[in-house]
């Protein structure tokens, strides 16, 4: 890929919208800076009266680098630690409510 090209799709955005070519409706993606300026490249592109839906910026979906094992090892380590956590916190909330039914049954 030309490196210009990259450095276009860093600075501008990503628009979808519908044209109608030949009686066809299809999904174009174009990079512009607004959604006037997309709107202004499709109808430059395809005509004045071609556009069906307005063009709607979409967000670029981000790859996550998958873990090591060692980092995956420390995420799960943590997970347990969370889990363990909120573990006593429920049971220290169920002997509260253990204590509190069994004075009113004092009552």
């Amino acid at each position: 890929m030309d490196a210009s090209i990259v450095a276009l799709n860093i600075c501008m955005n990503k628009y979808i919208a519908t044209v109608r070519v030949k009686g066809q409706a299809i999904k174009m993606a174009v990079f512009a800076d607004s959604q006037i300026h997309a709107r202004l490249i499709l109808q430059y592109q395809f005509g004045m009266n071609s556009i069906v839906s307005s063009p709607n910026q979409i967000s670029e979906v981000k790859t996550i680098k998958p873990l090591t094992p060692d980092q995956q090892r420390i995420k799960s380590m943590q997970a347990r630690v969370k889990q363990d956590q909120q573990a006593v916190k429920a049971e220290w909330a169920r002997q509260k409510i253990a204590a509190g039914q069994q004075e009113l049954r004092k009552i």
